[in-house]
């Protein structure tokens, strides 16, 4: 969630409750799902008498109408429902028909704030008398389906800090509603009940969790602190423990621009191009050095301080270290093996990389083929450009730098990934390789928003 620096705007719906109770929630669940049941009759019987084209047309758009539907309803709850259907939108391309992956990314944190008054009466439960030491903002700064945010100021010392301030009831509410958006998805016929839809949905079970454990969010956020305290380059933002509790978390306000902001398209472009390097090198030192990662890739989670003198380094800030996964040695060294083979654009040293988890074993060798190639394209903007023909002319500048926003490679991959998924019987990745090369999708997009030019050279060589 970001701290962000322009006027906070109360335009946005208030609300004095949430339904976080299992009845109420269980309430909003069954009536949607009764309606979907009643369409899902209706439909059916009024297509008895159709053509098999015209039937599998008018399908297709009722499921389409069905999912758009449910993703309405479910953004009228906050807590995890939210979550879980944003969850499914990025990592259940290979559980969920498109239809459902679509309407699932609608779903959108902007949300309705939880009014002032149940605010404070949570930050009072939580923090006793200890919030009189903080004078803070009754306009929240940030919204999200789990937490809100809002500015305060300690009032002994002045320091500016935020306050991610969790919902109340949505930690208690993750199971329920893990099994109430597993019964509407069952009730709308929408997606098959299989093995790979009940791993998915322990994973997410396991992940929200840990989300919603601020004193586990702290810990991480201290140790990329202590990682990146002598790097100019980054700004993480430091706790204060003395305001953070395990539903509550108190950070230094670190102020910058968004992504998209015209400020930082306004930058003259070598800067671009740093912040760009700075943005994917993190990235790279989370999978291959630290071997944790922020799985989110939510451009909220990122803003830009921007340097008033041009002498001085612009600087990445780095928000909201919930959403982190930690890999096993084995998993770092395939994805190590598969980066050189990338790096060096070797297609043999690739499909040697590809082993040691079922989803490569049991491959055939034509197969494996042609996954190589796929993951030789997704790792183009690693590769050295004198080893890569196959770089469109393009995407490369006149100091062999790759340039993001000419490489239309989130299409190229996504068709490449889609004629490779049709040679076999598909098998679910395995769901760390989906977290990452969902951190890999957002950074490609960050890379391309901000117009970079990266040096594979130098980005790559330090982590072979």
């Amino acid at each position: 969630m970001a701290q962000n620096t322009s006027k906070p705007s109360n335009d946005k719906q208030s609300i004095d409750n949430l339904k976080t109770s299992g009845f109420e929630r269980r309430l909003s669940i069954a009536k949607t799902s009764l309606n979907i049941g009643r369409r899902w009759a209706g439909n059916s019987m009024s297509g008895i008498f159709l053509d098999k084209d015209t039937r599998s047309k008018r399908n297709q758009e009722f499921m389409e109408a069905q999912a758009n539907y449910v993703v309405e309803e479910l953004g009228k709850l906050k807590g995890s429902v939210v979550k879980i259907g944003q969850m499914l939108a990025l990592y259940g391309e290979h559980v969920l028909p498109p239809e459902i992956t679509r309407a699932l990314q609608a779903l959108n944190d902007d949300t309705a704030t939880l009014s002032w008054p149940k605010i404070e009466q949570t930050l009072r439960r939580t923090l006793r008398e200890k919030l009189d030491e903080l004078e803070v903002d009754p306009i929240p700064i940030g919204t999200a389906s789990l937490a809100q945010v809002h500015r305060a100021t300690v009032i002994a010392t002045g320091e500016e800090v935020v306050l991610k301030i969790q919902y109340p009831g949505v930690a208690e509410a993750i199971d329920s509603d893990l099994a109430l958006f597993k019964r509407l998805l069952k009730v709308s016929n929408m997606v098959p009940q299989t093995r790979a839809l009940d791993t998915w949905f322990e994973e997410i079970r396991d992940l929200l969790h840990h989300e919603v454990d601020y004193d586990a969010e702290a810990n991480t956020t201290e140790r990329f602190y202590e990682r990146l305290i002598d790097d100019p380059r980054y700004i993480v933002p430091k706790v204060n423990r003395q305001y953070s509790s395990k539903r509550l978390l108190c950070m230094t306000y670190e102020p910058g621009v968004s992504v998209t902001s015209e400020a930082l398209q306004l930058l003259p472009h070598e800067r671009q191009n740093a912040i760009g390097q700075a943005a994917i090198e993190i990235m790279m030192r989370e999978i291959f050095v630290w071997g944790e990662m922020q799985t989110d890739p939510n451009f909220g989670n990122y803003l830009v301080r921007i340097s008033e003198n041009e002498n001085e380094i612009d600087k990445l800030v780095l928000l909201d270290f919930g959403a982190i996964r930690q890999f096993d040695d084995g998993l770092l060294t395939i994805a190590h093996n598969l980066l050189r083979a990338g790096y060096h654009h070797d297609h043999q040293a690739m499909m040697k990389s590809m082993t040691g988890y079922e989803f490569f074993d049991t491959m055939s060798d034509k197969v494996r083929s042609d996954i190589a190639s796929l993951f030789l394209l997704a790792t183009e903007p690693f590769s050295h450009p004198d080893s890569n023909p196959d770089i469109p002319a393009d995407c490369l500048d006149s100091q062999n730098r790759y340039i993001w926003a000419n490489s239309k490679l989130h299409s190229r991959i996504s068709a490449s990934a889609t004629k490779a998924v049709q040679s076999f019987e598909f098998n679910l990745p395995p769901k760390e390789f989906m977290f990452i090369s969902r951190k890999f999708i957002g950074a490609y997009t960050f890379l391309t928003v901000v117009n970079a030019h990266t040096d594979s050279e130098k980005l790559v060589k330090p982590f072979l």
